[in-house]
């Protein structure tokens, strides 16, 4: 029994053998595949928004993504942050500005809702 087990193996572990390398017909082993690579892009004419973000879906690698889509989109993400923040500090530095030279103080907080009933 213990003989018969092992020729079965052995015959199992050939036509495997055989069916990934091509059995000697053919071109030989299974061909490369293309890789998938990232379809919906992030827009390079605007700004990111929200809509892209969430559309935003990356194509499986054999160990997950592929880093440089991933790397890509995060550069870009980043690039726009820091574009956003120097643009919102310029504009709080301009607001200070006029704050100063007009003598008066302007608030920058939400006025209190009041309970209507």
């Amino acid at each position: 029994m213990f003989l018969f087990l092992v020729v079965a193996l052995a015959v199992v572990v050939a036509a495997v053998t055989l069916a990934v390398v091509g059995g000697g017909e053919g071109d030989g082993p299974l061909p490369e595949a293309a890789p998938e690579r990232l379809q919906d892009l992030l827009p390079l004419d605007r700004p990111v928004d929200r809509a892209d973000i969430d559309s935003l879906r990356f194509p499986l690698a054999a160990r997950g993504y592929r880093m440089a889509d991933v790397d890509d989109a995060l550069s870009r993400l980043g690039a726009e942050l820091a574009e956003r923040d120097a643009r919102i500090a310029d504009l709080e530095s301009a607001l200070a500005g006029a704050q100063a030279s007009a003598g008066g103080h302007v608030s920058m907080e939400k006025p209190a809702q009041e309970d209507q009933q």
